[in-house]
C-alpha cells in the first residue's frame, strides 16, 4: 500500500490520546473513537489534543481531523487502524469492526499482550468479515504517558525500538513500511508468538502488584511501584516466573528474550540480575503503584497474557507452576476465575494445534487441515 496520511485510533485513554495528539503533530490525519463518546466531546470541541511532554517528547497542540461518534465512520476514516484500548476488549472491537473494515487496511494492537492478534483474526473471522484487512500486534506500547485531563495528554518517553508483527507473518515487512514515516521505532518481531511470549507485562506486573498487595491497600499506592516494590525476594519470584516463561516459547522453537535483556533492548538498561537492572533504570523512580488491586495490572495482565503464556507451557509440556500460582492467587483476590475468562488455547480455537501446524499458521497463514478447529 501507498504511505498511509490516515490514521483512526480506536481508544482515548491514556495512550490512544497520546497517540493521537502525536500522529496529528507530525502531520498526519488522525480520526479518534471512544466507546463512550462523552468521553472524546470535548476533544471535539476544541478540535484536538494538547500534548505536553518531557524533555525530548514531543509537545503541541494536535488538531483532530475527526472526533468520530460511530465506528463505522471510524473504520472508514483510516487506512491504519490502531487499536490502543486494554486487550480485554480486542475481542469486542473486533465484533464491532468487522462489518466496516475494507480491503487493504491494517489494524494494529497496541499492544497485543499474548496472542491479541490471534483472537482479533479468529473474532473476524467468526463475525463473516471477508475483507483482505492485515492484522498486526506491537510487544509493547511504544509510549509511557497519561491523560492529564478531558482534552490533554503527556507522554514522558517513547521507546527506543519496540517489536511488532503481523499475523500471518508474511506481512510484516508490509506493515513496517507503512507505518514507518510515523513510528521508524518499530522493528520486525518475527511472528505474533514472539510478540506475545515477550511480554514483560505478564510477568512484572500481576506479580509485582500481588506480591505488594498489603502494601497497596494500606498505602493506595502511595510508594514506588518498581523501586521500592522489588525486593530482592520479589525480583526472585519475577526471574522464575521469566525463566518459565522463555521455556514455554523454546517449547515452540521460539528464542524469547530474558528480562535483562528486555530491559537492555527497551530502555537501554542493564545489572546482574532483575533487581540490579530494575533499580538502574531511571525511568522506573517516581512511578507510584496502583492505588487500588482493583486494577488493569490484574484483570487486564493475568487473563489476557499469563493465561495464555501458561495455557501455551500446560499444552506443550512445560512446567509453568510460578505463573499458575500467580494465576491462583489473583484468582483468590478478585474472587473470579482467570482461567476461565482468559485466553486459554481452547479459546482462541488452537487448543489441538501442533507444534508445526501452530508455527505454519502464524508465520504462513496456513490453515489447511485444521480451519475447523480455528
Amino acid at each position: 500500500m501507498n504511505t498511509p496520511e490516515k490514521y483512526t485510533v480506536i481508544g482515548a485513554g491514556h495512550g490512544g490520546k497520546a497517540m493521537a495528539a502525536h500522529l496529528a503533530l507530525m502531520g498526519f490525519k488522525v480520526a479518534l473513537w471512544n466507546r463512550t463518546f462523552d468521553h472524546i466531546s470535548i476533544i471535539e470541541k476544541r478540535g484536538g489534543i494538547e500534548l505536553d511532554g518531557e524533555e525530548n517528547c514531543p509537545r503541541g497542540f494536535g488538531k483532530l481531523s475527526l472526533a468520530a461518534h460511530e465506528i463505522k465512520e471510524a473504520i472508514k476514516f483510516g487506512q491504519v487502524i490502531m487499536v490502543v484500548v486494554p486487550s480485554s476488549a480486542h475481542g469486542d472491537v473486533a465484533k464491532i469492526c468487522a462489518p466496516h473494515l475494507k480491503d487493504g487496511q491494517i489494524v494494529v494492537l497496541h499492544p497485543g499482550r499474548t496472542c491479541g492478534a490471534i483472537e482479533f483474526s479468529k473474532v473476524l473471522r467468526e463475525e463473516g468479515c471477508k475483507a483482505d484487512v492485515t492484522i498486526a500486534e506491537a510487544e509493547t506500547f511504544i509510549y509511557a504517558s497519561r491523560s492529564d485531563g478531558p482534552a490533554q495528554a503527556r507522554i514522558f518517553r517513547i521507546k527506543e525500538a519496540v517489536p511488532l508483527a503481523a499475523l500471518p507473518a508474511t506481512r510484516t515487512e508490509q506493515v513496517l513500511e507503512a507505518i514507518h514515516p510515523a513510528y521508524p521505532q518499530y522493528i520486525d518481531g518475527v511472528d505474533v508468538l514472539n510478540t506475545g511470549l515477550n511480554n514483560m507485562g505478564a510477568i512484572f506486573h500481576p506479580t509485582l502488584t500481588l506480591l505488594n498487595a498489603g502494601w497497596i491497600e494500606a498505602t493506595h499506592g502511595d510508594y514506588q511501584f518498581y523501586i521500592d516494590g522489588v525486593t530482592p525476594s520479589v525480583a526472585r519470584v519475577l526471574e522464575a516466573l521469566d525463566r518459565e516463561r522463555v521455556t514455554v516459547a523454546s517449547s515452540l522453537g521460539i528464542r524469547a528474550r530474558t528480562g535483562l535483556e528486555w530491559l537492555k533492548l527497551a530502555y537501554d538498561t542493564v545489572g546482574d540480575d532483575l533487581h540490579e537492572a530494575i533499580h538502574n533504570q531511571p525511568g522506573y523512580y517516581g512511578i507510584k503503584a496502583p492505588s487500588t488491586l482493583s486494577h488493569r495490572y490484574i484483570f487486564e495482565d493475568v487473563p489476557m497474557s499469563i493465561v495464555p503464556i501458561a495455557s501455551l507451557g500446560e499444552h506443550y509440556g512445560v512446567s509453568v507452576r510460578g505463573m499458575d500460582a500467580i494465576i491462583r492467587i489473583a484468582c483468590i483476590v478478585h474472587r473470579t476465575d482467570y482461567w476461565r475468562r482468559g485466553r486459554t488455547l481452547e479459546k482462541l480455537g488452537i487448543g489441538k494445534l501442533s507444534v508445526g501446524e501452530l508455527t505454519r499458521y502464524v508465520k504462513e497463514g496456513v490453515t489447511d487441515g485444521f480451519e475447523n478447529q480455528m
